[in-house]
């Protein structure tokens, strides 16, 4: 898969973005944070999407490079490859305003 293939699919998930986004400025996370924005979420809801971040984004983001995950101490940081990511956050952070509203 080529780095822009790879750039494309761990942004294609809001739940991914969001971590991501927030992770320019916030290091090391708890991997039990679920980004909502400003979306009312149910308890099932948060549920279901602390078990999509364990078992689907998490290990993405970390296969990728993009973050290192820490399961024992339930940690987050960012990967050696998060720098090569970055521009593409930087870049839908500067143009949000000519994005959609469901962006992040």
């Amino acid at each position: 898969m080529s780095t822009v293939d790879r750039f494309f699919q761990a942004v294609s998930n809001v739940q991914r973005r969001r971590l991501l986004i927030h992770m320019l400025e916030h290091n090391p996370e708890d991997e039990s944070k679920v980004y909502t924005g400003a979306v009312d979420t149910t308890e099932k809801e948060l549920s279901n999407l602390r078990i999509e971040m364990k078992h689907t984004h998490l290990p993405l983001l970390e296969d990728y490079g993009f973050v290192n995950w820490d399961r024992e101490n339930h940690e987050v940081t960012k990967g050696p490859e998060f720098d090569e990511i970055r521009p593409v956050l930087e870049m839908m952070i500067k143009y949000q305003d000519e994005l959609s509203d469901d962006w992040l």
